[in-house]
């Protein structure tokens, strides 16, 4: 006898609440295994595959392309042969021909009776962040249309309904045409004709677009830049650069130092290695860098984890293993989840002075800039040098960091940076 079953949106992730369907891999009336994988979903963290729960026979995709749902929501329906092993994650079944209409109890709907969601008396329910959204722009819920499933309320209808309000009303008595057929309109001082072109944002810039907002709408950024004489670093790379590449394949650039550096002062500053999260101040012992590797209009972040611990030869190798795993589209959910603070290599575009974004939900966000050089007093103040000197700019949550955390933590970064000269010991 068969039996038709849900399959659910699993975690993909330490902390991940929500994915979109990037892509279905398979179609109504498709033989499905366990395990075979069934869709790939687009996270915060990376696109990954996932897999099937129970062998079957795909009755219904539940969840377009593009949409985002909350992890334990029903995403495909499968028709399995009774008496089939079914995970304990996946206990949501309805039965054939029932004799009248069942609203049957999923994942979805437990979980907005078990935690904490606004709704009105008719409309959908939505998640926390919506009703932040809400309460920013003072917006009545009855009045915007829910796209999630069931007619849920999500961010982005929100988004786009502050969008479309804050655009200038004009008729339309026609639908409005493709990019193809767009219509030519003057601009520029001369009245050339240009056109506008209008492409779909990929999942992963959507993602990066969801995550900036909610960090910007959720976290009060306070920003605090110094700089640091690094000319000692600087002879020391210089001294060490053509050895190292010869015995380890790879480049020695200035990025493991100051990640080193910062790793070191994050021991000292446990306060700055924390997050906030519903009124309190969770502390990780953890000390997990995060950075930012770009593939194309892309940016993924990857975690060297337990950096306190690793030589700078040792952050090098990561950081080297990480961005060509992003680049060859073989980084792993692993390799993107776990990070606790994240380091910047801004100075790699030439950058001077920058404000980061603080990669939710951690608490800080450093950003090292370019390397420069200046005209400096010396030490006895009786002339003058050429330095090497860089900016580090340091972006706070203000909940839990103020002026005196940040500027004590940037002071330790300071003082690691100056013990690298020729002789350390990168190994």
């Amino acid at each position: 006898m068969a039996m038709q079953k849900e399959m659910t949106m699993p975690r993909l992730g330490e902390s991940v609440t929500e994915g979109t369907i990037v892509e279905w891999l398979v179609n109504v009336g498709d033989q499905v295994a366990e395990y075979d994988p069934i869709c790939e979903v687009q996270t915060v963290k990376v696109v990954a595959e996932v897999p099937a729960s129970f062998s079957g026979t795909v009755k219904e995709i539940l969840v377009p392309v593009d949409e985002t749902v909350s992890v334990g929501t029903p995403i495909v329906v499968m028709e399995t042969e009774a008496g089939a092993e079914v995970s304990d994650d996946d206990q949501t079944t309805t039965t054939p021909a029932p004799t009248k209409p069942q609203t049957p109890v999923t994942a979805a709907t437990i979980a907005t009776e078990s935690t904490p969601s606004v709704a009105t008396t008719d409309g959908p329910r939505f998640s926390p962040a919506v009703a932040t959204l809400l309460s920013k722009y003072q917006l009545d819920p009855n009045q915007i249309t829910g796209t999630g499933h069931q007619g849920r309320l999500t961010r982005k209808d929100v988004e786009n309904f502050v969008a479309q309000r804050s655009q200038p009303q004009t008729p339309q008595s026609t639908p409005a045409k493709s990019v193809a057929q767009a219509k030519p309109v003057q601009s520029g001082l001369m009245g050339q004709l240009a056109t506008d072109t209008v492409q779909p944002a990929s999942s992963i810039r959507k993602a990066i677009a969801d995550h900036m907002v909610q960090s910007k709408a959720e976290i009060p950024h306070g920003w605090m830049m110094v700089e640091q004489d690094v000319s000692d670093l600087v002879k020391l790379r210089q001294s060490e650069k053509a050895k190292f590449q010869q015995l380890e394949g790879y480049k020695l650039t200035y990025f493991p130092f100051f990640v080193k550096a910062v790793a070191q002062a994050l021991v000292k500053h446990p306060r700055i290695n924390s997050s906030w999260q519903n009124n309190q101040i969770l502390t990780h012992h953890e000390i997990n860098i995060s950075i930012a590797v770009a593939k194309g209009d892309e940016l993924y972040v990857p975690v060297i984890k337990h950096a306190d611990n690793l030589s700078v030869k040792g952050i090098a190798s990561e950081i080297t293993r990480l961005a060509n795993a992003v680049r060859t589209g073989k980084i792993t959910a692993d390799d993107m989840q776990g990070g606790t603070f994240t380091v910047n290599n801004t100075g790699s575009f030439g950058s001077v002075a920058s404000m980061g974004i603080i990669n939710y939900p951690q608490a800080a966000i450093i950003q090292i800039e370019s390397i420069r050089k200046e005209l400096k007093p010396t030490p006895d103040g009786l002339g003058f040098k050429i330095a090497d000197m860089v900016n580090l700019s340091l972006s706070v949550d203000h909940r839990l960091l103020d002026g005196v955390a940040a500027g004590g933590f940037l002071k330790d970064v300071k003082a690691n940076l100056m013990q690298f000269k020729p002789g350390f010991e990168l190994y």
